[in-house]
């Protein structure tokens, strides 16, 4: 047990001047790279975090918690059913849909989309297309006049804009005397979306529901039913009990089961990146250990005054690990003051070190997000403090020990 000796003369030892400055520079070094790390770890977790918070809040903007179909895709019975969902605990809103595939086609450009014919009335409560409309509304889309709203960079692509007319082509064909011909119809663009996912912007197109019904040939079915909670970490639970209500004959899926390989390896991700950029915090403490041995050898007449006077090797020891810990307890908590500061600001120094160079760090035509979010989690900080204070406790214990070995006679025989 480390007592108030140890501690003043470690405090004192860490204070002092030394007459070899190398040690000095090592001891700065060892503070410098656990600060460093420290820092690095807890931004980087902090940007991940973020990524993982806005990919999941822009997937779900668009998908929905939980997702109910019946044999073939095909639901007949779906306004008693919603009904029945609807009446479901944490259930907040449900919504119809119709899921199609085509090309758009605008003079020369062509495109192919995912087209999902939807209720605009219901639709708002189950995505938040609704409110990521950057030209036109969602409640522009009338049955039977055959209107569509498209993402940013689809109109993009397809050189179009509200009130352009374009043809959407299906892969249902129709037997003419000419042979087999796709199914086509012309469209007018009353709105377009952008919910800040290229993947979405760039290849989703809604229609009405009883438009989509009629164009894909469903009748008075729909694809399946659409369902948002009051708690999205709900949804497996929610699916299962709706699975279990409504039988083996229809298909119940949450949004974890929909993208578990992405998210997946998103928590995976970060876990390697926390072990790799633990090594750099490690190696820091490899430096306060060079940093004891040599205290320890250049103290080696004042261990031994010491032991003379009467202090016991464990106490010897107390000094020296107490040394080592000041390294480590300073630079971890410089890192951790540094990288709370990083995590905090990264939105607004990011995009002023883009707008210094002239470059982009994040193209949103490669990435789903085309910023660098944050989000900044306090376990992920207690962590990170936890394991650098650990790993620079224990560099200091062999040297420590080694001091405590310091024979007496041994080391004032040539004083």
């Amino acid at each position: 047990m480390i007592r108030p000796f140890e501690l003043f003369i470690g405090l004192r030892y860490t204070r002092a001047k030394r007459r070899n400055h190398f040690i000095s520079f090592i001891s700065l070094t060892s503070i410098a790279g656990i600060a460093l790390g420290v820092a690095a770890l807890i931004t980087v977790l902090s940007v991940m975090n973020g990524f993982q918070e806005t990919l999941r809040s822009r997937i779900l903007g668009v998908i929905s918690d939980v997702t109910v179909t019946g044999p073939h895709d095909r639901l007949r019975d779906w306004k008693p059913m919603l009904r029945r969902i609807r009446r479901t605990r944490h259930v907040v809103a449900v919504a119809p849909y119709v899921r199609g595939e085509g090309m758009l086609v605008h003079g020369r450009a062509v495109a192919g989309v995912l087209v999902r014919g939807i209720l605009p009335s219901a639709e708002r409560g189950v995505s938040s297309i609704g409110t990521k409309m950057k030209l036109g509304h969602l409640n522009d889309l009338k049955a039977g006049r055959f209107d569509i709203v498209i993402g940013r960079y689809l109109a993009w692509k397809l050189g179009a804009t509200v009130g352009s007319h374009i043809s959407l082509i299906i892969p249902q064909g129709e037997v003419t005397p000419a042979g087999l011909l796709p199914r086509l119809r012309d469209f007018k663009v009353v709105g377009i979306f952008d919910v800040g996912m290229y993947e979405y912007d760039s290849g989703l197109a809604l229609i009405n529901l009883a438009d989509a019904q009629r164009l894909y040939g469903e009748g008075n079915a729909v694809s399946g039913v659409r369902v948002r909670l009051d708690n999205i970490y709900l949804a497996p639970m929610v699916a299962a009990r709706l699975a279990t209500r409504f039988g083996p004959d229809y298909t119940v899926r949450d949004w974890s089961e929909e993208h578990a390989n992405f998210f997946r390896a998103l928590k995976i991700e970060k876990t390697v990146m926390f072990v790799i950029l633990l090594l750099i915090v490690a190696v820091a403490a490899f430096n306060i250990i060079a940093t004891l041995v040599m205290v320890v050898t250049d103290k080696k007449s004042d261990i031994a005054i010491l032991r003379t006077i009467g202090a016991s090797p464990a106490s010897i020891m107390g000094v020296f690990i107490v040394q080592g810990a000041v390294i480590g307890v300073l630079g971890t908590l410089i890192g951790v003051v540094v990288g709370v500061l990083l995590s905090l600001n990264v939105t607004t120094i990011v995009p002023f070190i883009e707008r210094i160079f002239h470059t982009t760090f994040i193209e949103a035509d490669v990435y789903y997000i085309s910023q660098l979010p944050s989000h900044l989690r306090w376990s992920d900080v207690i962590h990170t403090a936890c394991a650098s204070l650990i790993m620079s406790f224990t560099a200091t214990i062999y040297p420590a020990w080694r001091a405590s070995k310091t024979d007496p006679a041994e080391a004032l025989r040539y004083e």
